[in-house]
């Protein structure tokens, strides 16, 4: 790796101290006096207070060993870093140490590959298949709202309706994320399936309700983890009356994963669509890459397509569609009305009232007269199960 290319984070002017960077993340400046370049800070500062810059500094040369051979490499970078200058591809969708995806076994203990900085004689084995995977998810709470994925008529009942835990780490970087702190956290206690499991069921039988939801952040990284999250939620929830609830953005889905998530025992699922035009997309999700959102845009439409074609009758499925006129037009909300109509018109769909967070917190709340004229809109386009969400409440179909 050419030294040129090494970046360190700064500073800008924008920085008001806030702490989120030093008291969240697990950063190697804070821990051991010296940036690794991976530009969490970056990415999750909300007042842009962070920038990366090209390293002047020369940088001594370190040995690791990368499943039983020994490479020079040089310090203060990554791992991930490391094994990608060794010709190794390494699958780190977070990018911010949330969702443990890139993981790599570290001297005998399970890392994220994105987040950890090489040290001299680090020992490093890529293969993870026989590991138990580890995900860092918190808040096993009690909702009073639910999510996309909850059925409207339990949104009226103005009590705890399901319990929700969220995993850490987004694929996205939607600058209205309401759960920015979720997303780019990083220094909670990672959790193998069968223990987070352990305390959403506890989390039940507290609250005394029968759905128990993940969201996030995104909580479809890390597929191995989420599937065997599912099997041991289910095992520990034998009775009828458990619904086991998976809320996501839907660009990471598959059929095949799809089809693992049900065998797991998914019972409800919520889809966020986040337009229908590139261009929207890209601007509520904070991607600057255009071929790679078009490929996350698709994913999410073919993925919502596939699950109504193939288990509307076997589990509950809702669509959420984001909605301030900052971020998407009228006509656009008619053509994503339309889409989903001519998959079913009886499909329920949640438009959510996108408002001021992370880093567009001046961006103003759609008003109630707003929302209830855009839910008039995806009627119109042939949509019978449209709920608004709205600062006076819910408001349900037609």
């Amino acid at each position: 790796m050419d030294d040129k290319t090494f970046k360190i984070a700064k500073k800008t002017k924008d920085c008001i101290e806030c702490g989120f960077c030093t008291c969240y993340i697990d950063c190697s400046a804070s821990k051991y006096g010296f940036c690794s370049g991976c530009g969490i800070c970056v990415d999750a500062c909300p007042y842009f207070g962070r920038v990366l810059i090209p390293d002047p500094h020369e940088r001594r040369k370190i040995q690791i060993i990368v499943d039983g051979e020994s490479f020079e490499i040089s310090e203060h970078i990554t791992v991930k870093a490391a094994l990608e200058s060794l010709g190794y591809k390494v699958h780190a969708p977070c990018k911010s140490g949330g969702c443990f995806e890139c993981a790599v076994m570290i001297d005998g203990v399970l890392k994220q590959s994105c987040i950890t900085p090489v040290y001299d004689g680090m020992k490093i084995d890529t293969e993870t298949s026989q590991v138990t995977p580890l995900r860092i998810v918190s808040g096993f709470q009690g909702h009073m709202v639910g999510g996309v994925g909850t059925p409207h008529q339990l949104k009226k009942l103005h009590r705890v309706i399901e319990v929700a835990c969220f995993g850490h780490g987004c694929i996205l970087r939607c600058p209205t994320c309401q759960n920015w702190e979720v997303t780019y956290s990083s220094v909670d206690l990672p959790l193998t399936p069968r223990d987070a499991s352990k305390l959403m069921t506890h989390a039940r039988k507290e609250f005394r309700v029968d759905r128990m939801a993940i969201s996030g952040g995104e909580a479809t990284l890390n597929s191995g983890w989420l599937i065997k999250y599912f099997r041991e939620l289910k095992m520990r929830n034998r009775d009828e009356r458990a619904r086991f609830h998976l809320d996501t953005n839907g660009v990471l889905l598959t059929p095949g994963y799809i089809d693992d998530l049900y065998g797991a025992g998914m019972s409800d699922i919520g889809v966020d669509l986040k337009g229908i035009r590139l261009e929207t997309f890209m601007r509520i999700s904070g991607l600057e890459d255009s071929e790679y959102a078009k490929k996350l845009l698709n994913a999410a439409w073919k993925a919502v397509r596939y699950i109504v074609d193939n288990y509307f009758d076997k589990i509950f499925i809702g669509i959420g569609i984001p909605y301030n006129r900052s971020l998407i037009q009228e006509e656009e909300l008619y053509r994503m009305g339309e889409s989903i109509a001519s998959m079913r018109d009886d499909i329920q769909v949640g438009l959510l009232d996108y408002r001021g967070e992370f880093r567009m917190r001046k961006m103003k709340r759609p008003s109630f007269d707003e929302m209830l004229h855009a839910k008039r809109i995806l009627e119109d386009a042939g949509l019978k199960c449209v709920i608004a969400q709205t600062e006076r409440g819910y408001i349900g179909p037609l």
